[in-house]
């Protein structure tokens, strides 16, 4: 089957042709910014006509704005689109409500977090507004009332931008369908797959339109059964369901709009998590779960990072499909270790039926959907051993031994996740208690709190406890460099006794200046983190337990718990700067290590040994995830035998007890290519770290950043 439309491949294969062409000339025109730049055209609603605005409350604000959105956002209807629904104003790229006052905007909005799409399919938004009704009679004449009234009158607000649409759509013979659809969905539950499709559209268009970005989670278990009964009562066809779900991929891309916005674009957390077991321990993977795989292999989009959570029982078969499409390149594909974070859930408290719901907040950190509040903090550990515990190098500390130092180490780390902790105790008022945390006032997000259990019911908002989970993640960012240093002090000064630690933090102070013979030592004569070297391996994984120990000491302590990640997010760029030369041989203003991953050009023993590395610490003590990033040459999964190379890479991962991995197919060649014809690879994609972007619309720094880590 031939296409007027390409997509490029990152790998410089040939994608194969499944959909037809007025889908994929859809898929073209919306990965080549033409309703991206469309979006651009409108930024926002301006509140300035609003009577008296200055003098409201938040919430009155908040739902004016909401109001105003839904009445007057721009409707856009995309020639030839089965499903619709659009967020038309061009201040929500921005991650803000598009409402201006003043000319600023007036609310922030939320991210990190997945919505509750499963009670949207399965109940309907006619049932969230009869319990938003039922909790405003129920908080009438309390402090919670106002949040009652604004769940209400925001589901009339969605109301509003519904029947905007259906009115465009009227009387339009080309659109008949998604007129159908809408009458019904998503205030009814859908009744079949194309509802279902719709139903899950239009509400997260709406949230986004709104400002926030929502993950969209496990998609092949929201739609798997109204696939399944409608393939069996004959309404319709495999081919006819991958039209239907492309076209939500495709909506998708409606804000790539090219502007180089430094880490990149496509960061808007719209992630999809794959198979896996369902609360029963029932494997889901399911005719979706493959429709997804043919969309993303077919398109190249990657708007949706998607995670395949995989388990030692994964079939053969969905393993195949996955190692297929990863090895097109453009990182569009991670995984979990589906085993490990399950684990990690029971062993944090979750029931094990609810532990098997997981999804993530649109990076990797896990989650509940719909009933999770997540926020993270990160630092930089590597700063924390510079400058506290080594005093900047100023010569004054000495320490009897490697333990000594180490321990005052991890003093200092909990000194760090202490004043994490004590940032969100300020969040309570005075004289809350375990039995009765009472959060201060935060920001108005009464959209997002509508589609997060718990919120209606209590009358709290998702950022003032409403949610049943609430977790503060502490993330630890340069692992493997702070691993790497201490690991150098302990060899080169206390093992070996080459150098006093005084010796060489002077040295250190002088970034190596005259002292060469030595830097080149550290770098070449010791074995370092990711190179599956017992001793440097078990310092990375007590350090990482220790780090868990210190932020589990805090649960309990206010209205949030605080699971332990490891992530840099590309921050180890911004951090350069501030770091001092390393024991490890680094000097001032190298980029570092990223996420869980070893040191760039430190990692000499391949791909299966930076695993091995990765996997000697317990991640079932890391809820919220430890990213592991894999670059793997174009030429290691080619053919059947790169095939086979990729998907027993994924098994090991598994098997080890691996909790989160994020491979790349990237030609370090190409990259520089697409660096200096940036208008020759308009849809190059690339895995930066929770994210996919465009390589082009990354800045200079961030491109020479990846390119140098796919040439190591």
């Amino acid at each position: 089957m031939k296409s007027s439309f390409d997509f490029y491949a990152p790998n410089g294969g040939v994608r194969p042709v499944r959909l037809c062409e007025d889908t994929r000339r859809f898929a073209y025109d919306s990965l080549n910014r033409r309703y991206g730049l469309d979006t651009l055209e409108v930024m926002c609603v301006d509140m300035d006509g609003e009577k008296n605005f200055e003098s409201l409350s938040p919430l009155e604000k908040y739902d004016l704005c909401i109001r105003a959105i839904a009445e007057r956002a721009p409707i856009r209807i995309c020639e030839g689109e089965r499903i619709s629904g659009a967020a038309t104003l061009g201040r929500a790229i921005s991650h803000v409500v598009p409402a201006d006052f003043g000319g600023e905007a007036v609310f922030g909005s939320i991210s990190h977090l997945t919505t509750d799409f499963e009670s949207v399919l399965r109940f309907g938004v006619n049932d969230i507004k009869r319990r938003a009704l039922e909790a405003l009679e129920l908080h009438r004449g309390t402090e919670r009332e106002a949040f009652a009234r604004s769940c209400v009158s925001c589901l009339e607000s969605f109301g509003i931008w519904h029947g905007r649409y259906l009115d465009a759509l009227r009387g339009r013979p080309e659109y008949a369908k998604n007129y159908e659809n809408l009458c019904r969905v998503p205030f009814e539950p859908p009744r079949n797959f194309y509802e279902a499709v719709q139903s899950l559209w239009f509400t997260f268009a709406f949230i986004r339109l709104c400002g926030n970005w929502p993950g969209i989670g496990r998609i092949d278990c929201l739609l798997g059964d109204y696939l399944k009964n409608d393939l069996s009562d004959g309404r319709l066809t495999l081919d006819e369901a991958r039209e239907i779900l492309a076209h939500f991929f495709i909506k998708g891309c409606e804000w790539i709009n090219g502007t180089v916005v430094g880490s990149g674009d496509a960061q808007h957390y719209q992630n999809i998590v794959l198979a896996g077991v369902d609360e029963n321990g029932e494997e889901i993977t399911n005719e979706v779960t493959y429709l997804v795989l043919d969309i993303l292999e077919e398109l190249g989009i990657s708007d949706f990072p998607t995670t395949v959570r995989v388990n030692r029982c994964t079939d053969e078969r969905l393993l195949r499909r996955v190692a297929e499409v990863m090895r097109y390149g453009g990182g569009i594909l991670a995984v979990y270790g589906e085993d490990t974070v399950l684990d990690a859930l029971v062993k944090s408290g979750y029931p094990l039926r609810e532990a098997r719901k997981f999804a993530n907040d649109g990076c990797w950190e896990v989650q509940i959907p719909g009933k999770t509040f997540f926020i993270y903090s990160p630092f930089d550990s590597l700063h924390i051993l510079q400058e506290k515990t080594l005093q900047g190098y100023d010569g004054t500390v000495s320490f009897a031994d490697f333990e000594e130092l180490y321990q005052k180490y991890v003093s200092d780390l909990h000194a760090t996740v202490e004043k994490i902790f004590l940032r969100r105790l300020s969040q309570f008022e005075e004289g809350a208690s375990a039995n009765g945390w009472k959060w201060k006032a935060q920001t108005p997000c009464t959209v997002v709190s509508l589609f997060e259990q718990g919120c209606i019911e209590k009358g709290l908002s998702y950022l003032e406890g409403g949610p049943i989970y609430n977790l503060h993640s502490p993330h630890i960012g340069g692992l493997a460099d702070t691993v790497n240093s201490l690991y150098a002090i302990k060899r080169l000064v206390f093992d070996e006794k080459k150098l006093t630690l005084g010796e060489l933090l002077e040295i250190l102070k002088n970034n190596w200046g005259g002292a060469e013979p030595w830097r080149q030592y550290v770098l070449n004569r010791y074995t370092y983190y990711g190179n599956d070297s017992d001793e440097v391996d078990l310092l990375a994984a007590r350090l990482l337990s220790d780090f868990a120990d210190s932020c589990a000491s805090f649960n309990g302590k206010c209205g949030y718990t605080f699971p332990a990640g490891v992530s840099t997010f590309g921050r180890q760029l911004e951090w350069s700067s501030k770091r001092a030369a390393t024991p490890s041989g680094r000097r001032v203003g190298e980029v570092l290590a990223a996420n869980c991953s070893p040191t760039p050009g430190s990692d000499r023993a391949g791909a299966t040994a930076i695993i091995r590395s990765y996997c000697r610490a317990d991640h079932t003590k890391l809820l919220s995830g430890a990213a592991l990033d894999i670059r793997l040459l174009p030429s290691s999964v080619e053919g059947e035998d790169g095939l086979e190379a990729l998907i027993a890479l994924i098994r090991g991962f598994v098997e080890l007890g691996g909790f989160f991995m994020q491979p790349d197919v990237a030609d370090a060649s190409l990259l520089r290519e697409a660096q200096e014809h940036p208008e020759n690879y308009t849809t190059l994609s690339v895995r930066v770290s929770g994210w996919n972007a465009r390589f082009v619309t990354l800045d200079r720094r961030w491109q020479d950043m990846i390119i140098e880590q796919n040439e190591h």
